[in-house]
């Protein structure tokens, strides 16, 4: 019967390893993959490693590194697990993956830097487990979306679902901007609302349900309407912004006011039956301008008060907005940029269509020049900015 010891002396007859001085050498221009256990890591890793468990390395190492190509290193305490590791992604296509020699206690031995990764209490590890257990996100990922920031323009029908969703999956700060009260009318499809907080502003009415959903995240209000006097000072600072507004002034002024601060922005709108979702990545890919370069007449674009909307469809495109948002902040898949994500409810029917960042873009076609904000009234003609 063939020893584990065995195994790894087969293992290193095949597979490169690097000494830690090497490893060292090529921070930040190499994946790095701690193959340790949670306990192992939590005591601390290499900054930057990537923490993927042995146990499930093979079942996951295509959605972390795509390309079989790319230049990895493993490491785990000693150094014989990650030879095996190597060994198991190399018989699977991955040309230039080596091992660490003597794992991290080497590295520490030899002093070089290591840190600890952000530790979740007990009850946070309860709650975001099934997260965890995600190796695309697992405890640094969550620590990450703990750190995040992400803003709500609107808690309305786009909003409610989204910030449901962002609050449960842990985004440490959820900002929302909505300077309306709840309405009996509103409860068909915001969710976020009941009718005991009829007459309530929407935003506090949404503060008291993601609290109570999950206190870990702080909820920062603003009962105001978005404009282009408030709108550079609102958004800023935030990591993402998930446009949920219900009508076209709106979306123009959140999409000058994201190339202005270069913040990602993800985008949804519904009317009816359907719906669409996108992502904008400031002077990455093409913006909302690109697509639709100035606001259609009123009688081409009324809102969901004139021509009705189902009220599950929100739901639908606002739970795909917290999705794009939460991939933006992990960093993870691939997200709606450079995409329209168009979506037929009576169908049941999803397209893609690719769209490119148009060079003549009146918003976005010189990064050194960011459109100056502009009021859209509902008409969707512009209003002199106030110098109030």
């Amino acid at each position: 019967m063939t020893s584990y010891a065995d195994l790894v002396a087969a293992a290193r007859r095949d597979v490169v390893e690097l000494e830690p001085s090497e490893v060292e050498e090529r921070l930040g221009r190499v994946t790095i993959i701690d193959v340790r256990e949670p306990d192992e890591y939590q005591a601390g890793t290499l900054a930057g490693a990537r923490h993927i468990p042995r146990g499930v390395l093979e079942s996951t190492i295509e959605a972390q590194v795509p390309d079989r190509s790319q230049p990895v290193v493993l490491f785990c305490a000693g150094g014989s697990r990650s030879v095996l590791a190597a060994a198991s992604l190399k018989a699977m296509g991955y040309t230039n993956v080596a091992s660490m020699a003597g794992g991290f206690n080497r590295w520490k031995d030899e002093g070089r830097p290591w840190v600890l990764p952000k530790a979740l209490t007990a009850d946070q590890r309860l709650r975001y487990n099934r997260h965890i257990l995600l190796p695309e996100v697992g405890e640094e990922g969550q620590a990450k979306l703990l750190e995040s920031s992400v803003l709500l323009v609107g808690a309305g029908g786009l909003g409610s679902p989204a910030a449901l969703y962002l609050a449960a999956a842990g985004v440490g700060t959820l900002g929302i901007v909505d300077y309306d009260s709840v309405d009996p009318s509103n409860l068909q499809r915001q969710i976020l609302h009941g009718m005991d907080r009829v007459g309530l502003p929407k935003v506090e009415s949404a503060r008291e349900t993601l609290t109570a959903l999950n206190p870990d995240v702080r909820i920062v209000t603003y009962k105001e309407r978005l404009s282009a006097d408030n709108a550079l000072e609102i958004m800023q600072g935030y990591d993402v912004v998930v446009d949920g507004g219900d009508n076209f002034p709106t979306r123009y002024l959140v999409n000058d006011a994201a190339l202005h601060l270069r913040v990602p922005l993800v985008h949804g709108s519904i009317f009816r039956f359907e719906g669409q979702a996108s992502v904008f990545l400031p002077y990455e890919g093409p913006c909302y301008r690109c697509i639709f370069p100035q606001p259609p007449p009123p009688e081409l674009a009324p809102n969901c008060a004139e021509a009705g909307v189902l009220g599950v469809l929100p739901g639908i495109i606002g739970s795909i907005q917290a999705l794009e948002a939460i991939k933006l902040v992990l960093g993870i898949g691939d997200s709606l940029a450079g995409k329209l994500l168009v979506y037929d409810a009576l169908e049941q029917d999803f397209q893609t269509v690719k769209v490119r960042r148009n060079p003549d873009c009146p918003a976005c076609a010189d990064p050194d020049s960011p459109p100056e904000l502009v009021d859209y009234d509902p008409t969707c003609a512009p209003r002199p900015r106030s110098t109030a």
